[in-house]
């Protein structure tokens, strides 16, 4: 059947290539020539899927787990430290202004991404009031430290920018 149709194809293609000219000879197109191209522009092989799915980098930011003198706790992946603050409610964040310059937002561009002992099902995002993304953890908006350089914790448990600020385990709950 396929063999039909191709036969059928080229026959269709060297007929519409004959015809007048501007010097009076018919032009013939080659079957070889135009099917091929045609069946690759139509049908892509699972060469050119794979490496399509494999250039694509994932957009949301990873959050790992990493030890500390509180216990296991949420870090990036580039070991900063990441706190939970006590006035925000479950999926909304209260830290702007003078706040989120002390304590930035952990914003993301896509669904975060779990590593190390981190659940996926805890990850998730808010919206902040200027629509960017900020990741959440058991519902829990997260922040840096503004103060702080890669695996140092200097801030669990203390009272900044109007409440307390504490590291959060990878159970989803602030750390004792």
């Amino acid at each position: 059947m396929r063999t039909t149709i191709l036969a059928l194809i080229c026959g269709t293609v060297a007929l519409a290539g004959c015809g007048d000219s501007d010097d009076g000879q018919a032009q013939a197109t080659t079957p070889a020539a135009t099917t091929p191209a045609a069946t690759t522009a139509a049908a892509p092989t699972a060469e050119t899927t794979t490496a399509t799915t494999a250039a694509a980098k994932p957009t949301g930011k990873a959050i790992t787990t990493g030890s500390s003198e509180f216990g296991t706790m949420l870090f990036d992946t580039k070991k900063q430290a990441i706190y939970i603050f006590e006035n925000d409610e479950k999926g909304k964040s209260n830290c702007y202004g003078e706040c989120a310059r002390a304590w930035p937002p952990v914003y993301t561009k896509g669904k975060p991404r779990a590593r190390g002992d981190v659940k996926a099902s805890l990850l998730g995002t808010t919206r902040r009031r200027d629509g960017r993304l900020q990741v959440t953890y058991n519902g829990q908006p997260l922040y840096y430290y503004v103060n702080e350089g890669p695996g140092e914790v200097r801030c669990h448990n203390v009272f900044l920018n109007g409440g307390l600020w504490w590291v959060v385990g990878p159970n989803g709950k602030r750390r004792a």
